[in-house]
């Protein structure tokens, strides 16, 4: 069931369904929580599930100029704090992965386990941080279309575009109606994340790391650094998957996250 929820920083739209232990979902850009529609089928009958609007995403409104991922973590704080969740297993892709960096460092009293979808621990370089920029000007002067057609071919593996055209032309329609204020933000706050490559072995959580074969934009070997480097983390390479396994693979992502679950009890 999608609400809005009221808290100390502002309200977010949240689907929310199931019972059990949370698991906290967090979108990549510049979608909204329709991305986790196969997980939320699959899950809500086990655990209770949320997946979140990010604020200026989806039909969560927008507040400020720049939302860095620190004050994203804070929002997915708030709503955990409001909705009573308690500890989370908390779940992000991309731009959520960042946000759950970000996330396990200020506030790890509200997590149980953490998973790490199609995600990096690196800054931007100089370059991309300047192209982020560069996107948040021009997505304000002639709304997202431009990014559906720049994006969308990074997004999803070769082999998804053919056999699967409808979910990339759903992931179009979101793009195409992003929020541009909201896009603009969190472009300029993800050009200002920072790197938590060196706190990765001092992340002592139970981890999920999960990888597409295919994904061009977080690499399998990258994320392989990222498993290999926390102390409690497991990696699952997704066959025929890009930068958007979740909806590339379902089974496969469901499969891994179930055993997942599954050890955390």
């Amino acid at each position: 069931m999608q609400q809005m929820i009221d808290t100390s920083r502002g309200s977010f739209s949240v689907d929310d369904s199931g019972e059990g232990t949370p698991l906290v979902l967090l979108h990549g850009f510049p979608l909204d929580h329709s991305m986790w529609k196969d997980q939320i089928a699959r899950f809500s009958s086990t655990h209770r599930v949320v997946a979140l609007d990010l604020r200026g995403f989806g039909k969560s409104p927008p507040r400020n100029k720049t939302v860095t991922m620190a004050e994203f973590a804070d929002d997915v704080a708030a709503v955990i704090k409001a909705m009573k969740l308690g500890p989370v297993v908390l779940c992000g892709l991309s731009m959520g992965g960042y946000i759950a960096f970000a996330f396990q460092e200020n506030h790890r009293d509200l997590l149980k386990g953490l998973i790490l979808c199609d995600t990096r621990s690196l800054a931007d370089m100089p370059e991309a941080a300047k192209a982020r920029r560069v996107t948040a000007e021009r997505v304000l002067k002639e709304g997202t279309s431009f990014l559906a057609d720049t994006m969308l071919p990074k997004l999803f593996a070769e082999k998804t575009a053919l056999t699967r055209p409808e979910i990339v032309d759903a992931t179009r329609r979101v793009i195409e109606s992003a929020n541009p204020a909201g896009v603009s933000a969190a472009a300029r706050g993800m050009a200002e994340r920072r790197d938590y490559s060196d706190d990765l072995a001092g992340m002592d959580i139970p981890c999920l790391v999960i990888v597409g074969e295919h994904d061009a934009i977080s690499p399998a070997d990258e994320m392989t650094t990222i498993a290999n480097r926390m102390p409690q983390a497991e990696l699952k390479v997704i066959p025929n998957a890009g930068h958007m396994a979740p909806l590339e693979n379902p089974p496969a992502v469901n499969e891994a996250i179930e055993a997942f679950l599954e050890q955390l009890g």
